[in-house]
This record gives structure tokens, sequence and C-alpha cells, in this order.
């Protein structure tokens, strides 16, 4: 099998699963633009991932990443600036962080879509 049907395989396993934490967990208190930005990574699969309120799953996690510096595999340290975070949902091959082997399916997010979940990212603790 190849990478991009085994990365769709697992996309619709996650989307079709019942989701993990209940509702238990605490809503943010987000700007409208970031609220948005969550609305649109939950709408579209990334919470399946990333979890509902970006705390991590089998994917990393989103809070606390904007300005932190990640890992990836290859041993390389970069910041989680806006660029990276941007490529990191447009091209999600391009940089992949250490310890995650999960490959993130490619998204149907437009640029507006995307940058509302960097403000999402962003605010998120």
């Amino acid at each position: 099998m190849t990478i991009r049907l085994i990365s769709l395989i697992f996309a619709l396993v996650v989307l079709f699963a019942p989701g993990c934490g209940g509702d238990s967990e605490p809503e943010l208190d987000l700007s409208p633009i970031a609220a948005e930005g969550r609305e649109i990574a939950n709408n579209n699969g990334c919470s399946a991932c990333h979890g509902k309120n970006g705390q991590g799953s089998v994917g990393p996690a989103w809070t606390g990443l904007a300005g932190s510096d990640v890992e990836l595999e290859d041993g390389t340290i970069v910041v989680a600036d806006d660029d990276f975070l941007r490529r990191s949902i447009t091209d999600p091959s391009a940089e992949i962080a250490d310890g995650y082997t999960i490959v993130m399916p490619e998204n149907p997010l437009t640029d507006d879509e995307v940058e509302l979940v960097l403000a999402y990212i962003k605010e998120l603790p």
C-alpha cells in the first residue's frame, strides 16, 4: 500500500470512529476569530488526531505549540512560527514532528480557513 492510501484509510477510520474523551473537556475562552478556527478544525477532522481542544492524541498537541521549538524526525529543531504552522497544515509531509508515525492526510482548507486555524492554534494556552 502507498503512504497516501494508508493515510486515507487512517483518516476514514478516525472520522467514523467514536470520539474520545466525551464532552467533559472544558470549553476554551477564545476570540471570535480563534473560535471560528476551532470550529473549522473540528469540522474538518483535525480534532480526531490533534484533540477537540488541541491537546493532542495520535497527532501532535497544538496547546503551547505556537512559538515553541519542535524537533523534526531528522533531528532538526525548528520554531513553530506562522510559516511552520501554515506549511504543516498545507503540506503535511514537508516536515514531520519527531515521534509521530501517522502521516497527516492532506486537507481541503482554503487559505482563509488555514489562517483561522492558525489563529486558534496561537490562542491555545
